[in-house]
C-alpha cells in the first residue's frame, strides 16, 4: 500500500532548527582557524557548543509535540539545480531525528566534558575539540537532512571527522594505520549509498524523503531490492556490521573519548538510522528484510565470540558494540513495531556503552594507560566511583533485570521469535545465544578489571581515581544505564509511530513471551556465573595455546586475513602491474617516440653544415637523380 507523506513548513522557533548544526560547526571553525591561539578556551568553547545544542534540542523537542504529524521541514536554499534534478539544503525535524539529536547532543555533551579532563595534558587538545565539534555537526546534519543528498553530506562529514579523530595521535604507526583502515573500509559502504541515491533519482526523479517514500510502491521488486541492498551496504560500513566490521575495533587507537563518541552516541548508529529512516523501502521487500535480519544475527554472534577472546579493555568494548549494533540491525530487519524496539535499544546503548568506554578511560588514566585486563585486578577499592559506574553499565549490557538492557534487548529477542516459519527459531536462538555470550565476556571483563588479586606491572605503584570532571559524566551516564531503558521503552515507542511503522501484521510467536524471557535470563545468569568461576582469581598473564575456536577469535575470525588475501594483496599486485605497464608501456611508448623524433632530427640537423660547396653538391646530386629518372622513363626501363 502506497504512503502519502507530507511535512509541514517549520515556522517560529522551530524555523531555527538549523542552529543545531551551525553552532558546533562555527565552534569547530573558530577553534581550527585560530590554531594554538585558541588553546586556552577551545575545550570550553567546544563543550559549550554541544551543551547549547542539547538545550535547543530540548526546546525544539517539546515544541514539536504541537505540530501536525509531529514533523516540520525547513528548506534553507537551493543546492543543486541541473535539468530535472533539484536538491535543496533542507532539514527535517520529526520524532526520529529528534531522539537522535537528543542522543548526539546529550551524551555527546557528557563525553565532551569528560574529554576536558582526559585530554588536559595533550598539547593538541584545542585541535581535538575542533575535530570533536566537526564530528558532532556532521552527525547532526546526517540525521536532520530532509533528503538523501543532505544525509550523504553528513555521512561523508562523519567519515572525514572520524578519520581525523581515530588517527589523532598520528605519530603512532598503529593510529595512522587504523585511521586509514576506517576511512577506506567506509568508502566501500559509501559507494553503495551513493549508487542507491543515483537510483532514486533515475527511477523516482527525486532524492527527497517524501517523494522517495511515496513512490516506492511504483517500483519493481528488483529495483527495490537493489536499492535496499546498496543502502544496506552503506549501513554496514558505518555501523561496523558484517562484512565491513573489521575497521571498528581498530578505531580504539584514538583517544578514549573518541571511542565513546564513535561507539556510543554517533557514528555506529548512522547505519541503524539509515535503515530506520528508509523503512518504506525495506518494508516493501521481504527478501531485503531477511538479508538485514541475517546480517544482524550473524554480526551479533561474531562480536560476542571475538569479544570473549580479547584482553584489551577497549577492544572488548569495541566488539561488544559490533554485537549490540547487530541486535539493532536484527530489530530494524524484523520490520513493523521492531523498528521502534531497535531505536529504543540504540538510545539505551548510548548511555551504557558511553559509560563503559569512559570508565575504561578512567581505568587507563589511573593505570598509566595500561589496557591489558590480565594486568588489572583489585581496582574496586582504589577506584570506587569508576567501579560503581562501570558496574551499572555492565549490568545494563548483560540485560540484568531492572537495568536498561533488560527493557530494550529482551523485546528484540521476543520479536525475533515472532517471525513466521523456521526462521523464527534460527534468528530467535541466535539472539538468545548472543545474550548468554554477552553476559559471559562482559562479566569476564568486569571481574578481571575490578575483582580478584592485583596483577599490575611494576611501574604502576598507586592506581588512583580520576578527577571530578571525569567522574561527573560517569555518574550521570551510570544513572542513565540503570533507569533509561525502563523509562524510555513505552513512551519512545509511541513517540516514534509517525515516522516508523507500528505493528502491521498479526504475530504468532513460536514460544510465549514468558518462556523466551525465562530462557534469556537463564542463559544470562549462566554466562555471568561461568565467567565469575573461571576468572575470579585472575588469568594467565601471557597468551596460552588454545583450541580452534579461541585461536580464530583471537585473530578476529580471520576477517583481516581474508581481506588481506582477497582484497589487499591482489590490489597491491594490480597496482604494481598497472604502474609497470604505465612506466614501460604508456610512458615507454611516449618516451620512445620522443627519443625517435629527437634522434632523427639530430641526424638530419648534421646535413645542414652551412658550407656553400656542400649545398651545391647536394643540388647537383639531386639534379642528376632527376635527369637519370627522366632518361629511364624515356627508355622504358621503368615501364
Amino acid at each position: 500500500m502506497e504512503q502519502t507523506i507530507e511535512y509541514a513548513h517549520a515556522t517560529g522557533v522551530l524555523g531555527s532548527v538549523w542552529l543545531l548544526i551551525a553552532i558546533p560547526l562555527v565552534s569547530s571553525a573558530v577553534i581550527l582557524l585560530l590554531g594554538r591561539r585558541s588553546a586556552k578556551f577551545a575545550h570550553w568553547l567546544g563543550t559549550a557548543a554541544i551543551g547549547a545544542g542539547f538545550v535547543l534540542t530540548l526546546i525544539y523537542f517539546f515544541l514539536l509535540r504541537d505540530q501536525p504529524n509531529r514533523a516540520v521541514e525547513r528548506n534553507l536554499w537551493e543546492f543543486i539545480s541541473v535539468g530535472s534534478l533539484k536538491v535543496d539544503i533542507g532539514l527535517l525535524f520529526d520524532p526520529l531525528s529528534a531522539v537522535f539529536c537528543l542522543l548526539i547532543t546529550g551524551v555527546g555533551f557528557l563525553i565532551h566534558l569528560y574529554a576536558v579532563g582526559y585530554m588536559a595534558h595533550d598539547e593538541r587538545r584545542h585541535t581535538f575539540f575542533g575535530y570533536f565539534n566537526l564530528f558532532a555537526a556532521a552527525m547532526l546534519l546526517l540525521v536532520l537532512g530532509n533528503n538523501y543528498v543532505m544525509l550523504y553530506l553528513g555521512w561523508e562529514g562523519v567519515g572525514l571527522a572520524s578519520y581525523l579523530l581515530i588517527s589523532f595521535w598520528y605519530t603512532r604507526p598503529s593510529a595512522a594505520t587504523a585511521g586509514k583502515k576506517a576511512f577506506l573500509m567506509n568508502r566501500v559502504g559509501d559507494a553503495g549509498l551513493v549508487i542507491a541515491i543515483f537510483m532514486m533519482f533515475a527511477y523516482l526523479g527525486s532524492t527527497n524523503y517524501a517523494d522517495v517514500f511515496n513512490g516506492v510502491g511504483s517500483l519493481s521488486f528488483t529495483v527495490v531490492l537493489m536499492m535496499g541492498l546498496l543502502l544496506l551496504l552503506g549501513a554496514t560500513g558505518k555501523s561496523g556490521q558484517f562484512p565491513l566490521q573489521a575497521w571498528l575495533p581498530d578505531a580504539m587507537e584514538g583517544p578514549t573519548p573518541v571511542s565513546a563518541l564513535i561507539h556510543a552516541a554517533t557514528m555506529v548508529t548512522a547505519g541503524v538510522y539509515l535503515i530506520a529512516r528508509s523503512n518504506a523501502i525495506f518494508s516493501a521487500n521481504e527478501v531485503l528484510q531477511t538479508v538485514v535480519v541475517s546480517v544482524g544475527a550473524l554480526t551479533l554472534l561474531i562480536g560476542c565470540i571475538i569479544g570473549a577472546a580479547k584482553d584489551d579493555i577497549k577492544r572488548v568494548l569495541a566488539w561488544s558494540t559490533v554485537s549490540q549494533i547487530g541486535y539493532m540491525f536484527l530489530g530494524v530487519g524484523l520490520g513493523g513495531g521492531a523498528y521502534a524496539l531497535a531505536i529504543i535499544h540504540l538510545l539505551a546503548h548510548g548511555f551504557f556503552k558511553a559509560n563503559m568506554f569512559l570508565g575504561a578511560g578512567s581505568v587507563m588514566h589511573g593505570m598509566k594507560d595500561q589496557v591489558d585486563i590480565r594486568r588489572f585486578g583489585g581496582l574496586w577499592k582504589l577506584m570506587p566511583w569508576t567501579f560503581a559506574t562501570f558496574t551499572a553499565g555492565w549490568l545494563a549490557i548483560v540485560g540484568f533485570p531492572g537495568f536498561s538492557g533488560f527493557f530494550t534487548k529482551e523485546p528484540i529477542i521476543v520479536a525475533a521469535f515472532e517471525r513466521e516459519g523456521w526462521t523464527a527459531w534460527l534468528y530467535g536462538w541466535a539472539a538468545l545465544l548472543g545474550a548468554g555470550l554477552t553476559a559471559f565476556y562482559m562479566t569476564r571483563l568486569w571481574v578481571l578489571t575490578f575483582l580478584g588479586p592485583k596483577r599490575w606491572t611494576e611501574d604502576i605503584e598507586h592506581p588512583h581515581e580520576s578527577p571530578p570532571i571525569m567522574v561527573g559524566p560517569l555518574v550521570l551516564l551510570a544513572i542513565g544505564s540503570a533507569i533509561a531503558g525502563g523509562l524510555m521503552a513505552s513512551p519512545v515507542a509511541k513517540w516514534l509511530e509517525p515516522p516508523l511503522p507500528a505493528e502491521a501484521h498479526d504475530l504468532h510467536p513460536v514460544m510465549s513471551h514468558g518462556v523466551i524471557t525465562t530462557l534469556s535470563l537463564v542463559l544470562t545468569f549462566a554466562g555471568i556465573g561461568l565467567a565469575y568461576l573461571l576468572f575470579r582469581r585472575g588469568t594467565a598473564l601471557v597468551e596460552q595455546p588454545a583450541g580452534v575456536v579461541v585461536t580464530a577469535a583471537r585473530r578476529n575470525l580471520y576477517a583481516d586475513a581474508f581481506n588481506e588475501i582477497v582484497f589487499e594483496k591482489p590490489g597491491i599486485f594490480l597496482t604494481r602491474a598497472l604502474v609497470f605497464f604505465d612506466n614501460r608501456g604508456i610512458d615507454g611508448a611516449v618516451n620512445g617516440l620522443a627519443a625517435a623524433v629527437g634522434g632523427g632530427s639530430g641526424r638530419l640537423r648534421r646535413l645542414q653544415t652551412g658550407f656553400v660547396r656542400s649545398y651545391a653538391m647536394s643540388m647537383m646530386a639531386g639534379a642528376l637523380l632527376v635527369v637519370a629518372a627522366f632518361v629511364a622513363v624515356q627508355m622504358g626501363w621503368l615501364s
